[in-house]
């Protein structure tokens, strides 16, 4: 397969998301050798992560394969919809300003705070006791 593709990553939480999308295509999106619908069991899920290419148009001219890695669905989902975004940028910088706008190029860089030792959890403190 000599097609020329555009390779990007993105992440959410603990997932990793590497994003291929290959310009010319049908509208194919496979992640982790799954049809879309089969990896992700709910449609907000795929909305989610197929947001940048609907927003552009682009959903039924490109096909897009995944390997995401880590984290959970909602994780994954936001990692998939990242990377593709930065791929769409790649493929043509004139999309750059609509994607932006619509916070798809922001990288949501919160993640679950360690605990520390003493505490119940990472800032939940033992219960005060008077006597």
């Amino acid at each position: 397969m000599a097609e020329k593709y555009y390779q990007t990553i993105g992440r959410r939480k603990t997932a990793t998301a590497q994003v291929r999308l290959f310009n010319g295509g049908s509208g194919k999106v496979t992640v982790n050798d799954k049809d879309i619908n089969e990896y992700f069991g709910t449609a907000q899920l795929r909305k989610t992560a197929l947001a940048p290419l609907r927003e552009v148009g682009k959903h039924e001219e490109v096909d897009v394969t995944v390997r995401a890695v880590g984290g959970g669905p909602v994780g994954q989902a936001d990692a998939i919809r990242l990377g593709i975004a930065r791929a769409l940028v790649m493929l043509d910088e004139s999309l750059r300003t609509t994607i932006k706008a619509h916070g798809f190029l922001t990288r949501d860089a919160r993640k679950k705070e360690r605990k520390k030792f003493g505490l119940h959890g990472a800032r939940r403190a033992p219960q005060w006791r008077k006597r």
